[in-house]
């Protein structure tokens, strides 16, 4: 299965998800306020995603005349990519990183870290920025923000339902009329189905990352930089993580900002860097073939 029909099939369960709770813990009723719920929430996050996430990470954006070079590499990079040249910001942080964001290739912004200008060389550098061109072109950064507000609404209506579930609210019987369900079924999917979301949220940034990886690659045709970046990015981030922002906004990054840990392995919203390196090698091996 190709990672963008992976995708499709993952927001398409993550989707079904978000119906089967309003189903569940509300009958009809419930179903309608999850559709509105989901609608709404998708709505104000196409239009302000990038605002938020360039906020809570702290980046700002800099002039041609503040970081000339910087500028000339990321337009060299998107017109590789046959893409506008995104708006450019800067994050003052020691640990590498890179993320890009906007719900479209009009109205995009690249953010790198002052750390990975210090890390990377020019060469991975630009290996680096054309994965997260690659983000832009196929539009990531918005499902991503789709996976995250309904997987956000299933959140929500699990505590919806776990309020009503503490004072009474499914101590009945099962309202046929309704079409809700009550007692253990309510209840295992308030403890559930937020798990699940977080999961089915959590594969499609995997898909995500190994399809950027791809691409960007294919942009510069140079797989074997963009490897040794990824590599030279988790040691590094390894002995010094982001400390300043929040856990939410890791997926954004082309590496978990955070640094290892049991919890990042177990729930990871990144592919893990060997078998990501694994690829791209594998990519270049068939280009000399």
């Amino acid at each position: 299965m190709t990672n963008t029909l992976k995708t499709a099939v993952l927001l398409a369960g993550l989707t079904a998800l978000l119906l089967v709770v309003g189903q569940v813990l509300g009958g009809s009723g419930g179903l309608t306020i999850a559709l509105i719920l989901a609608l709404g929430m998708n709505a104000l996050s196409y239009w302000f995603s990038d605002r938020i996430a360039l906020a809570m990470t702290g980046a700002r954006e800099v002039s041609l005349a503040e970081a000339p070079e910087l500028h000339a590499l990321v337009a060299r990079v998107a017109a590789m990519a046959r893409l506008p040249k995104p708006r450019v910001y800067i994050i003052d942080s020691a640990s590498p990183n890179a993320f890009a964001t906007g719900r479209d290739p009009g109205h995009a912004a690249v953010a790198v870290t002052t750390g990975i200008l210090r890390v990377l060389s020019p060469e991975e550098l630009e290996g680096v920025l054309a994965h997260e061109m690659a983000h832009i072109r196929n539009r990531d950064t918005l499902i991503a923000t789709i996976a995250a507000t309904i997987a956000g609404a299933i959140t929500y209506l699990a505590q919806m339902g776990q309020w009503a579930f503490m004072f009474g609210g499914y101590g009945g019987r099962r309202d046929d009329r309704e079409g809700g369900l009550a007692g253990l079924e309510a209840l295992l999917m308030i403890i559930l189905a937020p798990l699940a979301a977080v999961l089915i949220q959590l594969a499609i940034s995997r898909s995500r990352e190994f399809n950027a990886d791809a691409t960007g690659a294919r942009i510069t045709g140079n797989p074997l930089a963009l490897a040794d970046a990824l590599e030279r990015l988790e040691r590094a981030i390894a002995y010094r993580p982001m400390t300043n922002v929040p856990a939410v906004t890791a997926p954004l990054f082309i590496m978990n900002p955070l640094g290892p840990g049991m919890l990042q392995k177990l729930f990871s919203d990144h592919p893990p860097t060997a078998e990501r390196v694994a690829r791209l090698r594998k990519m270049a091996f068939e280009q000399i073939r």
